[in-house]
């Protein structure tokens, strides 16, 4: 299944599945029996994604698609998690547990929304990653029962304000800015996927491709993180833990490659999708909303 979280035309959020057979993709809307509307993690959280009931179905050009998960309980980072990226920063060489930091909801942006350049900085950088949302709360969590508790995966542009994320040891402030997160468009579920080791994480800007790197990659891998993420902190439906970018960042260009007003940043992971957004600047935002 493919699930998304989506604007209905007359505004509602909702949530639905892709149906794609046919050739012709549509969305399914899923309801409660009782034809309430629910969300993704409200699904997980009561385990009854699978019984949901089918209401209107729509075409992708009436619905605005939203982030995949718009109200994450977490949201939860992996820094320097391929050795390629490791070696063009020249951090994290011999660590023995990986690098955390988080991400709030507000900076979630879904599929087809611009990816906000701030007023604070022009440093504005890539990162084409693999996220996965938890389908069940859980704490300390094996590392062989670990893909018993992802509910499936989606593509994630960690888009980093270089300089702001460098001012100190910590990456908070580089990784929070508004409208800086994109995430979706879909939630592919495991059976989707034939095969995730061999699935590429691909960012593309402006037809150019600048990172390209399989997930069998990871430095820590998918079971791990899971364990070591839910020793420190509950693992709950819903949240989601995004596992690094490859090599091939603009900050580690020369010259470097910042993204900008007009751009165009793709992230596709194979049989996972394409997650496609545009970059702004915060003064057009900021000058839409004052007309």
């Amino acid at each position: 299944m493919k699930y998304l979280s989506f604007l209905r035309p007359d505004g509602q959020p909702t949530m639905g599945r892709l149906d794609d057979a046919g050739g012709t993709d549509k969305v399914i809307e899923l309801l409660l029996e009782n034809n309430e509307l629910t969300n993704i993690k409200a699904a997980l959280t009561d385990n009854n994604i699978a019984q949901l009931t089918e209401g209107a179905s729509y075409s992708l050009d009436q619905i605005s698609f939203l982030p995949l998960i718009p109200n994450p309980g977490k949201i939860i980072c992996v820094g320097l998690n391929y050795k390629s990226h490791r070696e063009e920063t020249g951090l994290g060489k011999g660590s023995t547990y990986p690098v955390i930091f988080t991400r709030f909801n507000e900076t979630l942006v879904a599929q087809g929304d611009p990816i906000i350049q701030p007023l604070a900085s022009s440093k504005l950088d890539y990162e084409g990653e693999l996220a996965l949302v938890i389908s069940k709360s859980g704490r300390a969590i094996p590392e062989q029962d670990a893909f018993d508790y992802i509910a499936g995966y989606s593509c994630f542009n960690d888009a980093s304000v270089r300089d702001w994320q460098r001012h100190a040891s910590q990456y908070t402030p580089g990784k929070n800015f508004p409208a800086t997160g994109g995430f979706g468009p879909y939630l592919v579920t495991p059976d989707e996927i034939s095969n995730l080791q061999d699935q590429h994480v691909t960012t593309i800007l402006n037809n150019e491709k600048v990172q390209d790197q399989p997930i069998s990659d990871l430095i820590f891998p998918i079971p791990y993180l899971i364990n070591y993420i839910s020793s420190f902190t509950p693992l709950q439906a819903g949240d989601v833990i995004v596992t690094g970018t490859p090599g091939g960042v603009g900050a580690a260009r020369t010259p470097s490659l910042w993204m900008k007003p007009g751009d165009t940043v793709e992230v596709t992971i194979g049989q996972i999708g394409s997650l496609i957004n545009t970059v702004i600047a915060e003064t057009q935002l900021l000058e839409t909303n004052i007309g």
